[in-house]
């Protein structure tokens, strides 16, 4: 039987945290906000204490993390699902409620006990586990570390998984490593970011998929910012070199391409891969070139189109990411008050969301 070095609500209350992507500091702001207070008025240390089991919640905090979490003080305290909550824990595999039924939970915690049980039912629950992960509003270090056990997870399915299954683990493999090496490129982190792109080519090869290498290699040329336009350059062209490339993928690899000469200040070159891209319709050459002339310091056609506000659903860290740009542009325009203040709204956005990416981009603006 399994046995953890916590009490069973203990790991239960971190399974609960991780599983929503939350940090700790995340879980304080919710008690605090569910409270009605504008301090947190919780002992210090309180969530580490709790989930090491040192300490209890007393029964004024137990009601406000049931209220937080949506969950009854039973199902937190008591609560039928301890085999879920254990394989959780020992793993670290973020617990998602509601996301899969109990019986699915159950029947992969007995192949985390035994990986030759792993089947195409265990690929498709963390197959569905990053489709969850793939576009949160949470911090992006709070994401890689949520999504660095599931790696861990999968890997040692992978090991021991029969033959019919291990062509689907390896590629959820390859594309956790590339969600992670985003997450870390987002995060601030440019030498984790560019190992798990290596990490995540190395399982795309050994899939013996070529699409998968290519994109995994069209990922690592989005790293921009976390290498440098050399990589990035090798990165683009060798994806492009690879038999049976879509054309959406190639067009793309070409734009990543140009912005790494642009970061370069090699004018000629980003104008030769963006004469190569194919327009699509409504797009004008202006609007497909408008971060380049960002970069290469002539932003007079760029900022129409980085006037456009972020789809609703995009993440917090990608929205200061483009405020951030248009500051840039605004910048480079000697519009100077403009600049200013959309720095100012950046910087605040960036600070919340954790957005490194973002911090980065603002440290080009000169105003």
């Amino acid at each position: 039987m399994i046995a953890i070095d916590v009490p069973l609500w203990a790991a239960r209350l971190r399974a609960l945290r991780r599983g929503r992507l939350w940090s700790r500091r995340d879980l304080e702001e919710r008690l605090t906000e569910a409270s009605g207070e504008t301090e947190p008025g919780l002992p210090a240390d309180a969530v580490r204490a709790w989930e090491a089991g040192e300490r209890r919640p007393d029964p004024g905090h137990a009601e406000l993390l049931c209220r937080v979490f949506g969950v009854d003080e039973g199902d937190l305290f008591v609560g039928p699902s301890s085999g879920t909550v254990l394989w959780h824990h020992l793993t670290g595999i973020p617990l998602m409620p509601g996301l899969f039924p109990e019986e699915e939970e159950e029947r992969v915690g007995r192949a985390v006990e035994r990986p030759w049980r792993a089947d195409a039912g265990t690929a498709g629950y963390f197959e569905r586990m990053l489709d969850a992960c793939a576009a949160p509003h949470a911090r992006p270090a709070d994401l890689a570390a949520a999504l660095r056990p599931v790696f861990a997870g999968v890997e040692a399915f992978r090991r021991d998984a029969r033959p019919s299954v291990r062509g689907q683990l390896l590629a959820l493999a390859a594309r956790d490593a590339e969600l992670i090496s985003g997450m870390e490129h987002e995060a601030g982190d440019a030498p984790a970011a560019r190992a798990w792109s290596d990490r995540a080519i190395r399982e795309a090869r050994e899939t013996g998929d070529p699409l998968a290498e290519v994109f995994a290699l069209v990922q690592r040329a989005e790293l921009v910012d976390a290498a440098e336009p050399g990589e990035i350059v090798e990165a683009a062209v060798t994806a492009r070199e690879r038999s049976g490339v879509p054309a959406e993928v190639g067009t793309l690899s070409l734009r990543r391409e140009a912005r790494a000469h642009a970061l370069a200040g090699e004018g000629e070159l980003c104008h030769r891969c963006l004469e190569e891209c194919p327009e699509e319709p409504g797009e004008t050459r202006a609007e497909l070139c408008a971060g380049c002339l960002v970069d290469l310091g002539r932003p007079g056609g760029a900022i129409e189109m980085l006037e456009g506000e972020p789809a609703p659903s995009a993440p917090a860290y990608l929205a200061a990411y483009m405020l951030a740009r248009r500051a840039h542009a605004y910048a480079e325009a000697h519009e100077r008050d403009l600049a200013a203040c959309l720095a100012r709204l950046a910087l605040a956005m960036a600070g919340r969301a954790g957005a490194a990416r973002a911090l980065r981009e603002l440290g080009r603006v000169l105003v």
